[in-house]
């Protein structure tokens, strides 16, 4: 369906075509004419669907600017808050509507002067709440609500918070929800707090012809080199590297670096300049590995990456696909590579029941074991960046023997 079947607006229309927009996404496709409606929505789909769009415009035709703030969005982070924040501010440029972003780690001060002139606000739970409690923030106007990442938002445990939030909206109001994943909790939420929904769903697409999918099967203690290895042989490339926990993306990001790789952290445990920082040098190629969880990796816009790796394995194939389709966009070629040790073979197994996924076993190449520094407290680990199969700590033949019983020093 094309853009110019939708009949929008003029001024929206400028910006539309100002922006390059021809043809709607599928998810654009199936839930604007109902926003449009004013029905209650949920949408299923991954981060790069168009999902922002698809809410975006319809909350654009829906406000009066000036009357208050009349739409609310909730993400899960800071850096999906400023994204969604200026895409809604760049096609809605000419509507004279005002998006403004709240958000923790910035200063509370502008965002109160800002919030005065506000006509969408779009806002991480926490700091939401700050301002509802401050006095700041008034949600009598607010007609529409949006809960984007609604299942990020349940795994960071902000669903108390999104609770309290919803209760300081307005009931009569029309409410969407958008979600990689559906699980139960979100179900429960959708039961609650939205009126009979339409159901989008929106199968989420890998470019099979364009994307290369492999993995390799090691020694835990040989992750950490092959990981080096890989990186080192395309340099020029764009690479996102993701981790299981916080504690991990830190160790790995700082490894790499002192091999030479120009890469960065970035996780929610980090401050929000810093954050900003990291995405900001991978834009501008000051660096090219961004290593990251699934949660600050989600929502992220970041064009042209060429590889995708797995250096701990996802759970389930939901979440491994949308991590691999980061790659192999807007017609170029990418790669997705999995390093798989023993403790990853059972989520290996479940992703592949999933018989839509594809993924070429690669023989070990040849690999010069590089240095692993880890925090004392993980000292179960290799200092080539993996547990040593054998029970030695520190990989090496002096290496003490654990008893086959113990737990110290267990990975979280």
């Amino acid at each position: 369906m094309k853009m110019e079947d939708l009949k929008l607006s003029p001024e929206v229309t400028r910006a539309v075509k100002e922006l390059g927009f021809a043809e709607m996404t599928p998810i654009q496709e199936k839930c604007i004419p109902e926003i449009r409606q004013g029905k209650d929505v949920v949408g299923q789909s991954s981060t790069g669907s168009g999902k922002t769009f698809a809410f975006g415009l319809p909350i654009l035709e829906k406000i009066e600017p000036g009357k208050g703030i009349q739409a609310l969005i909730l993400t899960p982070t800071r850096e999906l808050c400023v994204q969604v924040t200026d895409a809604i501010s760049t096609f809605g440029k000419y509507t004279h509507a005002k998006a403004v972003s709240v958000y923790g780690g910035a200063g509370i001060e502008p965002q109160i002067h800002a919030l005065r002139r506000a006509d969408i606000v779009v806002g991480t739970p926490g700091r939401i709440i700050d301002h509802i409690r401050r006095g700041t923030i008034r949600f009598g106007s607010v007609k529409i609500l949006v809960l984007d990442e609604a299942d990020k938002m349940f795994e960071m445990g902000f669903i108390e918070d999104v609770e309290f939030i919803i209760a300081n909206v307005p009931k009569e109001r029309q409410t969407m929800l958008f979600s990689a994943t559906i699980p139960d909790e979100i179900h429960r939420l959708v039961d609650k707090h939205l009126k009979s929904p339409v159901i989008v769903k929106t199968q989420v697409r890998v470019a099979k012809n364009l994307l290369n999918q492999f993995y390799y099967d090691v020694n835990s203690y040989e992750k950490f080199s092959l990981l080096v290895h890989l990186l080192k042989k395309s340099p020029e490339g764009l690479a996102i590297v993701f981790c299981a926990t916080r504690r991990e993306v830190d160790v790995v990001a700082r490894n790499l670096a002192s091999q030479g790789l120009r890469a960065m952290a970035i996780h929610g445990g980090l401050s929000q300049n810093r954050r900003l920082d990291a995405i900001d040098a991978l834009k501008n190629r000051s660096v090219n590995v961004l290593v990251a969880t699934d949660v600050a990796a989600r929502g992220l816009d970041i064009k042209n990456v060429s590889h995708i790796y797995n250096y701990d394995v996802p759970k389930t194939s939901d979440e491994y696909i949308h991590r691999i389709g980061r790659t192999a966009r807007a017609g170029m070629e990418g790669d997705a590579v999995t390093l798989l040790a023993q403790r990853d073979h059972d989520n290996f197994r479940a992703i592949l029941r999933d018989h839509t996924i594809e993924i070429q076993k690669m023989e070990k190449p040849e690999l010069e074991m590089v240095k692993f520094d880890r925090p004392q407290r993980f000292s179960r680990e290799s200092r080539y960046g993996g547990e040593d199969r054998r029970g030695y700590r520190g990989g090496g033949r002096f290496g003490t023997r654990r008893s086959s019983g113990s737990s110290r020093g267990r990975r979280r």
